[in-house]
């Protein structure tokens, strides 16, 4: 057969089977095996017959030893690395050890053998103020004020106003009056220069950037002019723009608010979304002005031109709160003692009212028969305007023209801004001597380290003593003009809670009942030291809670019919937020704003927390689930001022796809920690986080990766939505045109009338009404032709 007949085309062989070689038979009753050389290299010599080192033949003559060989096969290579010289760690320390052998050192020099144990914080230091420093106990803060029944006694406000309008350092001067030991010469330094211990700034990243990211709570105990105490709640509300929402939860708990405004600055853009809030929420508002300082020392404005940029003040405050409120609220007014004057970086406060009882303590002889004829609130209200007093004759006139002496000065000028004015003279311009000799007249005495100490800690030290009962002229304008919160308690219910106003769970809060059902308000939670759980700041408004107490926590999304969004949990603990610290009571009742431990994993933003019934969780009524006494919730959080809405955008993912689970477990912290903050994930797996602006969302980053998930994320380029609006009637029609084009559409846009939009946005016109009402209100509120 031919050579090509016994391959096919591919190469592959077709031919007949060819004989099996004999030869391959006899080799399988012959096994020749080669020995491996023994682990230890010992001598084999004696064993094999054969040289030293070398291989011997050995022919399996039995089944035994045949087997043996076959499980352990003689002739296998074994590796070098693999050849066992020594014992293992195993053999020589027993299996019930634990062993571990690093082949490489991989650690760096940097790196210790054993790490110290780090605990994470993300808090300031609490230990600037101790228990002892305060010159109240604090059994007589929880036991005889926050526990008492009645809450005439306290007082809930935010602080609210622009970027560094001094609201923090107005915060640390109320507190020195409460403190054995002043703050120290850091106090009077500027804010940029590192002073102040801005004891609301409670989060590191606070204290680094030297201005407030978060509404800090704070109830310290504060008297007034006549030595009565009162337990004061401050919430001291950030004042950037991007951190409105901060403002917004502080003025929803609150009873009032304070706005405070820089003498130099004016009002600001803040304090005008501040202000238009807390109009909605129809608090009472008081003015203070801060930095007065800055117009004696930096502008050196005479003391008339001071007056009159004071006046300019107060009369645009009043223009705005006029056209927010559309004439509703009351003017601001230092004759009515709802506008103060302060200076928290040289210690002093003062209103009308509390600087006439300085005059009238002092007993000087301008004023001494005035003392004594007239009321100390009658002697105040003649310190502002066009009031003007007759040196001679001893009496008061509303043009200078009708006093007997020529170039009289108003009586806030004569009377406060000059006797003012010469304290800075003679503390920053004269001689020790002098400077003693003129503080010495106006009662003020100081020691001689004092004396010789430089111009800002004396001139702090000096107008803080001249000031000292003045300074209580703020309490007496918040016991006056903000109402307590048993007072408050009705506008609070009818405009916050959702129910309805004649159920019991309402007429309780409105009375607040401290023996009535549980009802506390949640609107803001502060993070842990250590960032894994949240304190819950509410205002209790009825019903009693405890430690242990087992509530129900409702979100959001809950009601009456679909209690999906409600969980029961257990009450861990219950202090009054200070600042810094907190302080841990056994009770709380009505009129209280405390910090609950132990509920913040069930709240996403805000919350109602209310009585659990019995211990499954059921209420033992069935009229309390269904019925027109069944619970509701408040309201969640709105931001007209703020578009209701954040408006930029990031995408986020971790740098080790690894840690996505800790990453997402980030986000729903760092949810909690802001208000306005909106997490989602897209379609297409993407992680996106909504914020209001660049330093908005600067602080969530920072604290995503160094406080809630501690891991490293990578960030995508920002993206800003933006919103256009109309200003005028549009000149081009747009039309559109049906198939047949018989039909024809034509729209023109315009803006919506005055006032509508604001409607909108306050929920007072619902789009979602009948028909027939919705056409009659537009008819008749703005006369809409209902055929056009």
């Amino acid at each position: 057969m031919a050579d090509e007949d016994l391959y096919d085309e591919f190469g592959n062989y077709v031919g007949p089977d060819l004989d099996s070689s004999d030869e391959e038979d006899d080799s399988d009753n012959e096994e020749v095996e080669q020995p491996d050389a023994p682990d230890d290299g010992s001598d084999v010599s004696g064993e094999y017959g054969g040289d030293e080192g070398g291989g011997a033949m050995v022919i399996a003559e039995d089944g035994e030893d045949a087997a043996d060989d076959a499980a352990e096969p003689m002739n296998s290579i074994v590796l070098h690395e693999d050849k066992e010289h020594y014992p293992s760690a195993g053999e020589v320390y027993g299996e019930d050890v634990r062993t571990a052998v690093l082949d490489e050192d991989a650690m760096d020099l940097e790196t210790p053998l054993v790490e110290p144990v780090v605990n994470k914080t993300n808090r300031a230091t609490s230990s600037l103020v101790s228990d002892d420093d305060w010159i109240y106990s604090e059994e007589y803060l929880t036991t005889v004020l926050v526990s008492n029944d009645t809450s005439r006694t306290r007082r809930g406000v935010a602080l609210i106003g622009h970027f560094h309008h001094g609201k923090t350092c107005f915060v640390d001067s109320l507190l020195e009056k409460t403190m054995r030991k002043p703050w120290g010469p850091r106090a009077s330094l500027n804010v940029d220069e590192g002073g102040g211990p801005r004891y609301t700034d409670i989060y590191k990243s606070e204290q680094e950037r030297q201005m407030s990211l978060v509404s800090t709570p704070i109830s310290t105990l504060l008297s007034d002019t006549r030595g009565k105490n009162y337990c004061i709640t401050m919430l001291d509300c950030p004042g950037h723009p991007n951190f409105h929402d901060e403002t917004v939860a502080a003025l929803r708990c609150v009873d009032g608010a304070v706005v405070c405004v820089d003498a130099v600055e004016g009002i600001m853009m803040h304090t005008e979304m501040a202000v238009r809030q807390a109009i909605t929420e129809g608090l009472p508002i008081c003015l203070v002005i801060t930095k007065m300082d800055r117009l004696i020392v930096e502008l050196k404005l005479p003391p008339r031109d001071c007056y009159y940029k004071l006046l300019h003040l107060v009369e645009s405050m009043n223009e705005l709160i006029g056209s927010s409120s559309r004439g509703r609220y009351p003017k601001l007014n230092p004759q009515s003692g709802n506008v103060a004057f302060s200076s928290a970086q040289h210690g002093w406060l003062f209103t009308l009212e509390s600087f006439a009882q300085i005059y009238v303590d002092h007993q000087t002889d301008d004023l001494v028969s005035l003392g004594n004829n007239l009321p100390v609130d009658e002697l105040g209200k003649r310190l502002w305007g066009d009031c003007y007093m007759d040196p001679v004759k001893r009496t008061f006139h509303d043009s200078p023209r009708r006093c007997s002496v020529k170039g009289v000065e108003r009586t806030f000028v004569a009377f406060i801004l000059e006797p003012l004015y010469k304290i800075y003279t003679t503390c920053l311009g004269e001689q020790e001597s002098d400077v003693n000799k003129v503080l010495r007249g106006l009662g003020i005495l100081l020691k001689r380290e004092q004396l010789r100490t430089s111009s800002r800690p004396l001139l702090r030290t000096a107008l803080s003593k001249f000031f000292e009962t003045a300074s209580c002229g703020y309490v007496d304008m918040l016991v006056k003009h903000i109402p307590s919160p048993a007072a408050a308690a009705k506008g609070k219910v009818a405009r916050c809670y959702t129910g309805s106003s004649q159920s019991k769970h309402a007429k309780a809060m409105v009375e607040s009942d401290p023996k009535g059902p549980l009802m506390i308000q949640s609107t803001k939670m502060y993070s842990t030291p250590d960032g894994n759980s949240f304190y819950t700041l509410g205002r209790i408004y009825s019903g009693t809670i405890k430690p242990g107490d087992r509530v129900k926590v409702l979100g959001e999304a809950y009601s009456p019919q679909d209690d999906e969004d409600m969980a029961v949990t257990t009450v861990g603990s219950v202090s009054i937020p200070r600042g810094r610290n907190r302080t841990d009571v056994t009770a709380a009742g009505p009129g209280n704003w405390v910090f609950l431990e132990g509920v913040d994993s069930n709240i996403a933003k805000t919350a109602t927390i209310t009585h659990a019934g019995d211990e499954s969780g059921v209420a033992d009524d069935e009229d309390e689930v269904y019925g027109d006494d069944a619970v509701q919730i408040f309201a969640p959080l709105k931001f007209p001022q703020a578009g209701d809405e954040s408006v930029m955008k990031l995408a986020i993912e971790p740098l080790n796809p690894a840690e996505l689970p800790k990453m997402v477990e980030g986000l729903r912290r760092v949810s909690k920690a802001y208000p306005m903050l909106r997490t989602r994930v897209e379609e297409s797996g993407e992680h996106v986080i909504f914020g209001t602006g660049e330093l908005y969302m600067d602080c969530v980053m920072h604290d995503l990766r160094e406080v809630y998930a501690d891991v490293e994320v990578k960030v995508a380029d920002p993206i800003v939505a933006f919103r256009e609006t109309v200003v005028e009637t549009s000149s081009i029609k747009c039309f559109a045109e049906t198939a047949n084009k018989r039909n024809k559409l034509t729209f023109i846009a315009e803006p919506l009338d005055e006032g509508l939009a604001e409607r909108l946005e306050a929920g007072k016109v619902n789009l979602d009404w009948d028909k027939r009402k919705l056409s009659r209100f537009f008819q008749s509120q703005y006369s809409w032709d209902l055929l056009a």
